[in-house]
């Protein structure tokens, strides 16, 4: 472990599962490195889903390091692993988030690991709460981590989602399903955030453009039919550095949810407008001008400046 490494994990001595888990995410990491560095062949899981050796590989390691670490919990992850699904704990475990970049070269993909608490009792299609998160990017050297009540961090300092008031003047994500994308609707979506926004970015790593959000770079995102291990733990990054995660109707988000809609909070009530009159086929506000949108700017600086008199 680096000296830098521990510095890290010493600034989050009141974590629980975070600190070995992060050692855990970052060897994950590494080893993601090494195989990007020599290349790996792809396979196909389904008719058009890749997957590398790669993903078995870390997914392999990940499975033997939390249970030997945490020997209570259960693990539910992208490439089959579903151990102790019965346990109080449960990781939900990405070994490879962004499988499709790793394997043309493109430098942008993450462990990912989120941590359930599922109390006695609880139904088995309800959600318990997600206590525990880490997102591990290994080319940029970046852990997101977070504990439910205990903020959310980036290299050990902590985070908080943007100050973006207006859809205007955001940045927004997305992603498209690399099955079934003739059936997705998103392309129509994409192109009514493209005119709206500062610009909608696909990077390709769900887990990525959650932990983004919580950490400023990003201001919303939305996305279909994501699974358990692609959120978890972005989920409770986004909530703890002060975002909000919901479905496009506003409902709370679940683990399983076929839409999800992240953001900085501040936009939220406008980007739950715009996707009400999108899926109902209601026309569309008109775009405001170039001018229009320098006066609204100019407005709200304007009322800033007067209610810190």
């Amino acid at each position: 472990m680096s000296p830098g490494h521990s510095q890290v994990l010493d600034e989050k001595a009141e974590f629980t599962w975070v600190p070995q888990a992060a050692e855990i995410a970052r060897t994950a990491g590494a080893r993601l490195r090494e195989f990007f560095s020599r290349g790996v062949e792809t396979e196909y899981k389904g008719d058009v889903d890749i997957v590398t050796v790669a993903d078995r590989t870390v997914e392999a390691y990940l499975r033997d390091a939390l249970l030997t670490t945490f020997p209570a919990h259960g693990i539910y992850g992208e490439e089959g692993t579903r151990d102790r699904l019965d346990a109080e704990f449960r990781w939900y475990i990405d070994p490879l988030d962004g499988t499709t970049n790793f394997a043309h070269g493109f430098p942008h993909f993450c462990v990912s690991m989120g941590l359930e608490h599922r109390p006695e009792g609880l139904a088995a299609e309800k959600d318990g709460p997600i206590v525990a998160a880490v997102i591990y990017d290994p080319m940029r050297d970046e852990l997101f981590v977070a504990e439910r009540g205990k903020g959310a961090f980036l290299n050990g300092k902590p985070i908080h989602v943007s100050p973006v008031p207006v859809l205007g003047e955001a940045l927004v994500a997305t992603g498209f399903p690399s099955r079934k994308r003739h059936d997705n609707p998103n392309i129509h979506f994409y192109q009514e955030f493209t005119l709206r926004s500062h610009g909608v970015r696909r990077a390709g790593s769900a887990a990525l453009d959650l932990a983004y959000i919580a950490c400023g770079r990003m201001d919303a995102y939305w996305e279909f039919n994501l699974n358990p291990w692609d959120t978890a733990a972005g989920f409770l990054l986004v909530e703890e550095a002060g975002g909000m995660v919901t479905g496009f109707d506003g409902t709370y988000r679940r683990l399983d949810s076929q839409e999800i809609l992240a953001s900085n909070q501040l936009i939220h009530h406008e980007l739950l407008g715009l996707f009400k009159d999108m899926l109902a086929g209601r026309n569309l506000a008109p775009l405001p001008s170039p001018a229009e949108y320098a006066a609204r700017r100019a407005e709200r600086a304007a009322a800033a400046e007067k209610a810190s008199v």
